[in-house]
């Protein structure tokens, strides 16, 4: 029995758009609910959110062109200003247009003029009955937004207050899920149950480091051709998972170095396969991988270390040129009579780390929020590097401390 039905589309549309979209058929069902027919009006707005590859795009991409639904798709981040995104919707609704000949560029500065352009461009494809997908919310015929991100709308809501928009969640593929999808695409020359056990192996080894559907496709495809040689020789069949497993462990756990990198073509994959050496020389991999830093990271890394090491009292006289004068004293603490490196990195507030940012850069620095979300990135890098260590974590009073070994492992 069919999982999608809905009277105003043809049973057989349907069919084929629940074969193209396994394992979000509840997600698919609830769209369409909410669509309804072409001819009324839906909801307003729609806010489709999760996790990195969990079919979002391509589920809202299949249906609408599954179902010839007249839309307009936009990349937010291609289409960065106000003018090139609704130029853009023009531009998607005229090259659709019955009318060839009317899909010159017409520019849109204004949102007046895509109001006045869209009811052209709509009053040309003869679909003024229809609701529209698209990102517009002033003109006289039904609109729908459906904006698809990997953030919960409440981060997004502005302060000034808004029409609400229905949110729908896409939750992460579950492995059985993954084993359903990734073993549709098995090759003609093999049996399914033999595909079906390959991806089984292939998820058995990534599937506690990745999660990213688009990955495990791109892996699934790459390392097939090592796990059937044993059947291209002769040496065994396919039933024979042993000697399948033995022979595609090696070049899995070279492959393990690799995941969601792309510093070689597949075909240079190939030739590294055939390669005897241990699965840690990976000449050309994330093994010699250099990864340049922003460049305010490095310094932010410098400040968070000075910081660690150095004493609140010593700030002063390092880092003011007009310091005034300090005078001398053999006076010590019993504890600094030990070095700070053997005493380990002390906990600073934030403001102490922005003033040596500014002291250590040659030229003014403003607080923006790029200094900021580069500040964000490292403490999340040392939060993670302290999993598992929780009497590190002193719940709102923790503060941030930063090791030569951390810099160390972040510049590396």
């Amino acid at each position: 029995m069919p999982n999608l039905e809905h009277p105003a589309y043809p049973a057989a549309a349907l069919h084929h758009l629940e074969s193209l979209v396994p394992c979000r058929e509840s997600q698919v069902s609830m769209l369409l609910s909410i669509f309804g027919e072409r001819q009324q009006f839906s909801f307003p707005s729609i806010f489709i959110y999760g996790h990195t590859s969990s079919g979002k795009t391509y589920v809202m991409q299949t249906l609408l062109n599954t179902l010839q639904l007249p839309h307009a798709f936009v990349n937010c981040v291609e289409y960065f200003t106000s003018r090139l995104l609704l130029e853009e919707i023009l531009i998607q609704l005229q090259s659709c247009s019955s009318e060839r000949e009317q899909t010159s560029h017409v520019p849109c500065d204004t949102f007046n003029d895509f109001v006045r352009l869209f009811k052209q461009a709509v009053a040309s494809r003869e679909c003024q009955d229809e609701t529209l997908y698209i990102v517009s919310n002033l003109i006289l015929i039904n609109v729908t937004v459906v904006l698809l991100s990997e953030i919960v709308w409440e981060l997004f809501r502005p302060n000034t207050g808004c029409f609400e928009p229905f949110t729908l969640y896409f939750p992460d593929y579950s492995i059985g899920h993954l084993q359903k999808i990734l073993s549709q695409n098995h090759p003609p020359e093999y049996s399914a149950d033999f595909y079906a056990a390959y991806i089984n192996i292939l998820l058995g080894v990534f599937y506690m480091v990745c999660r990213d559907l688009r990955e495990l496709q791109h892996l699934a495809a790459l390392n097939f051709s090592k796990y059937c040689e044993p059947v291209v020789r002769g040496e065994a069949n396919e039933r024979d998972t042993r000697k399948l497993w033995k022979n595609i462990e090696p070049h899995l756990k070279k492959a393990m170095q690799t995941v969601y990198l792309r510093e070689i073509s597949s075909a240079q994959w190939e030739r590294l396969q055939h390669d005897d050496g241990e699965p840690g020389q990976l000449k050309g991999l994330s093994a010699h991988t250099h990864v340049e830093l922003p460049y305010y990271s490095k310094f932010l890394l410098i400040a968070a270390y000075l910081a660690s090491y150095n004493p609140v009292r010593t700030d002063k006289r390092f880092f003011l040129k007009h310091h005034g004068k300090i005078r001398k004293t053999n006076f010590m603490k019993k504890h600094e009579k030990t070095s700070n490196h053997l005493l380990g990195p002390k906990p600073f507030p934030l403001d102490r780390l922005l003033a040596i940012l500014y002291s250590i850069v040659d030229k003014r620095v403003a607080p923006t929020a790029n200094i900021f979300s580069q500040i964000t990135s490292l403490v999340t890098l040392q939060l993670l590097s302290m999993v598992g260590h929780n009497d590190q974590l002193d719940g709102p009073r923790y503060k941030c401390t930063v090791s030569l070994d951390f810099i160390r492992a972040v510049a590396r």
